[in-house]
């Protein structure tokens, strides 16, 4: 499973940061690393450098074998909480596929 991590011209992220990212979806999904070929993840503040709240966005997006790719994306105060939420709605959307995918 390949992780690219891509970001707007809004944010810079620390190798530090970045390494802390990786690990953290690496962990999150490797119970479907069999399915999942490439997660690309995008990280954006969707109002730029203006303060605002459930402004970041994290939308990952994982390429399936056999099938079409799926993204989620959500939004949160800051981009840890972003992450965590679209891990989460991605592993119930991966646990839908890989259940349809043994039931046949």
């Amino acid at each position: 499973m390949t992780i690219h991590l891509n970001t707007d011209k809004n944010l810079t992220i620390h190798q530090e940061y970045e390494d802390k990212i990786q690990t953290q979806i690496t962990e999150a999904l490797s119970r479907f690393s069999d399915l999942i070929t490439r997660v690309d993840v995008h990280l954006s503040d969707e109002n730029g450098s203006k303060d605002g709240l459930e402004d970041k966005r994290c939308l990952i997006e994982a390429k399936i074998t056999g099938k079409e790719p799926i993204a989620v994306s959500n939004f949160g105060n800051n981009y840890d909480l972003a992450i965590a939420g679209s891990l989460s709605k991605m592993k119930s959307a991966l646990e839908k596929i890989a259940g349809k995918m043994k039931s046949h």
